[in-house]
């Protein structure tokens, strides 16, 4: 299984840079055997049946790019570098970061992010930094908020540079754990009244935390694609998220993950007979063609990069084949890509 086997070109045009208004307005590709239908999202309620679990990723996505600004004593008086800091994710103490330029940096110096946050250098090791703020909890969280952007993946950085309205638009309406810093992109789709709509048709859902980190933007370098390491990171199905998704299955009821990383979590969690059981801590589930689905009946997700984990893991939910007339029809009609961009809903 090659790397090339998940390649297709991408017209810079169709990168969405920013999401569809109202959320629910976006195109759905909706992909049923072999059937291809062009759809909005706002039709779900009539495409959806009464019973099918929609399995929603909670976690909330953190202000995680910095620019602060790092003091040194020297001879000639007090000298500054301007520093930009992108947190990765939470560590035993503090956070992991990644530095521009972490030249410039020393272990023990203190990052000043305005007046409201300021970090120390705890550890600088592999190409990144560990920081110590000075605060924590929800303290971290209010400081950040008042300093921090929101980390828009580097496809759409650059094409332009986050502003105010990406606090909005980048999370999603039921956000409510923080840790991520990249969003749940299918989430972004759902808007109240369309939310509203699912539950008067009977639709179920089931909310699971997976923190999604910035290892799902990192390219995949090996040519045989069975080799690559993945990234890991945390997720939470609580008893009753475990319990509603094992108590479907036995109705014979579709459980249908909206995102990857929800899907990836609750394979993640599941046993080889489709029993979803209480889980908590780190998963590094790297889903490729071949794969055996214990509980995933349908994705919804968004349209991937070329040569990506995500498109092995939509093919590995629809078949290569599939998947490839599946992208070739979403470009000929001008879907738009990536975290922005539109949706599909995968059934095999």
């Amino acid at each position: 299984m090659k790397l090339s086997d998940f390649d297709f070109d991408l017209p810079e045009t169709l990168i969405a840079t920013r999401p569809a208004k109202p959320r629910s307005s976006a195109r759905l590709l909706l992909a049923q055997g072999d059937d291809i239908a062009d759809r909005h999202v706002s039709d779900l309620p009539d495409i959806l049946k009464a019973g099918d679990v929609l399995v929603l990723n909670d976690t909330k996505v953190i202000p995680a790019r910095l620019t602060g600004q790092r003091h040194r004593a020297s001879a000639q008086g007090d000298v500054t570098a301007k520093i930009e800091v992108t947190l990765l994710e939470p560590a035993a103490e503090g956070w992991r970061a990644l530095a521009k330029p972490l030249r410039k940096l020393r272990e023990g110096e203190v990052i000043h992010f305005g007046d409201a946050l300021s970090a120390t250098v705890a550890e600088i090791a592999d190409g990144g930094l560990r920081l110590v703020f000075d605060a924590t909890g929800d303290a971290f969280d209010e400081a950040l908020a008042q300093v921090g952007a929101m980390p828009l993946p580097p496809y759409i950085a650059t094409l332009r540079a986050p502003d105010e309205q990406d606090h909005q638009d980048y999370q999603t309406v039921w956000a409510a754990n923080s840790g991520a810093v990249a969003a749940p992109t299918a989430s972004l789709h759902f808007d109240a009244p369309l939310l509203q709509a699912l539950k008067d048709k009977g639709v179920e859902f089931v909310h699971v935390t997976l923190h999604v980190g910035a290892g799902t933007f990192l390219p995949v370098k090996v040519e045989d694609v069975t080799t690559h390491r993945m990234h890991a990171e945390w997720g939470e199905v609580c008893a009753d998220a475990a319990a509603a998704i094992t108590r479907a299955k036995s109705e014979g009821r579709r459980v249908i993950p909206v995102g990857t990383t929800a899907l990836r979590l609750i394979e993640s969690a599941a046993t080889e007979d489709g029993i979803v059981a209480p889980f908590q801590g780190t998963t590094d589930i790297f889903i490729y063609p071949g794969h055996h689905f214990r509980v995933t009946d349908a994705l919804m997700t968004n349209f991937h990069l070329p040569k990506s984990t995500l498109m092995m893991l939509v093919s590995a939910v629809m078949g290569q084949e599939k998947i490839k007339s599946i992208y070739a029809h979403a470009l000929a009609r001008q879907y738009r890509f990536f975290s922005y961009g539109d949706a599909s809903l995968l059934i095999p």
